[in-house]
């Protein structure tokens, strides 16, 4: 008997035709014997208009409000599921976050799990129960109902599975596993059998969306073993794992782009102790997150002209912030371009095989794509082009470092 944690994202529970073939997915498992806990999300769609009812009703509201609005969609979902178990001749029961509990802090919007008490959820585990999760929402410190964020329902599910300590923890999504890259892009993308925590989230940090980067550094900090797989098919999905568990590791392992940057040029600044804190301190301030960043001195060494990409969302906040520091900063100019993209390219291979950089450069030359910005960290090389190269370098980069299906 295994004990498995099972998740269900907003489209595997999009109308209750889906629920009810959620419902057949966790009855098979329970048929094989299996202890088997289910995390489910809101119904597709649901949060967004719960979110925009809030803001409909109020343009600064309070957040302690907004969390017990949107939580409501898990609790909808949890109580169908349950039912649709239960007319399976299934034991299940549903369960929101505070009758767990599931304690965190008290950050409404954004909170963070603190305790996963699971003690009465073991008892009916034992018993032969299912329970049936509302993800995305605990209880913090204030006794109020918190939400852990967009993606916190993977996070709901792989705090659960560490806490119960499951051999696995299933992630149905809309597709059925982690490929080498966007399969809608790369035709000849090709899906992973296994792929390491850091690769995973390299990959969710630089533009793949299957899995919510908390979840990962989540599955990573406890070795909950991950498994992406489709609501829709029974085909295995894409292990997430330790990198011991991986005997040959690829030079690469994918390749993601992000279309959410947005460049910013600061032409002239004049070369002297301090000026990126000038810059970068005020942008923190408002909360803007810088990602890319180059400098490039002039050649008398007096002024320097700063490139670094923002998310398109916080363009406009950027500007306002550094527009309104010219006089103190000293710049000539102030140059935007949203028309870019992040191309990266992932591998812990890296960490043991030179040349994956110069391979990069050299493949968008050939393709006769310019490179604005570089960004490395250990396992990832990024670069910003411009966003109409997009296709082109994603194919020529996936043939380069052999990543085609045969």
């Amino acid at each position: 008997m295994a004990r498995i944690v099972q998740k269900f994202g907003g489209t595997s529970v999009a109308d209750i035709g889906r629920i009810k073939s959620v419902a057949e997915h966790v009855k098979s498992e329970v048929d094989a014997g299996n202890q088997v806990a289910v995390v489910v999300s809101a119904m597709a769609g649901v949060t967004n208009h719960l979110v925009d009812w809030a803001g409909e009703i109020a343009n600064l509201y309070d957040a302690r409000e907004y969390d017990v609005v949107v939580a409501t969609g898990e609790q909808i979902t949890s109580g169908l599921l349950a039912m649709a178990l239960q007319d399976l001749g299934v034991t299940a029961r549903s369960w929101l976050g505070w009758q767990v509990p599931v304690n965190t802090d008290s950050t409404h919007g954004r909170a963070r799990i603190e305790r996963f008490d699971t003690t009465e959820l073991e008892r009916r585990l034992d018993n032969g129960e299912v329970p049936v999760l509302a993800g995305f929402q605990g209880v913090g410190t204030d006794n109020r109902i918190t939400t852990l964020g967009r993606g916190g329902s993977d996070i709901s599910a792989v705090a659960l599975a560490a806490a119960l300590g499951a051999e696995r923890c299933d992630i149905f999504t809309d597709v059925d596993g982690i490929y080498t890259s966007d399969p809608r892009i790369v035709a000849k993308a090709r899906k992973l059998d296994k792929i390491t925590y850091e690769e995973m989230l390299e990959m969710a940090s630089l533009g793949a969306r299957v899995l919510h980067s908390r979840s990962i550094e989540l599955a990573m900090k406890h070795g909950v073993c991950l498994q992406v797989r489709s609501c829709f098919d029974s085909v295995p999905g894409t292990l997430v794992v330790d990198g011991d568990d991986i005997v040959e590791q690829e030079l690469v392992s994918g390749i993601t782009y992000s279309r959410d940057e947005a460049k910013i040029t600061l032409t002239r600044v004049p070369d002297r102790p301090g000026v990126a804190a000038s810059i970068f301190g005020p942008l923190a301030e408002g909360s803007i997150n810088v990602d890319m960043i180059v400098q490039n001195v002039s050649e008398d060494g007096r002024a320097t002209d700063l490139t670094f990409t923002v998310a398109q969302a916080d363009l406009e906040p950027a500007l306002k912030v550094l527009e309104g520091k010219q006089g103190e900063l000293g710049y000539a100019a102030l140059n935007t371009d949203p028309n870019v993209v992040k191309v990266s390219v992932i591998g812990v291979g890296m960490r043991s095989h030179a040349g994956v950089a110069q391979m990069m450069f050299k493949t968008l030359a050939e393709k006769g794509i310019n490179i604005q910005v570089i960004s490395t960290s250990e396992i990832a090389v990024s670069v910003l082009i411009a966003e109409e190269y997009t296709e082109l370098a994603l194919r020529a980069l996936h043939s380069a470092y052999q990543l085609d299906a045969v």
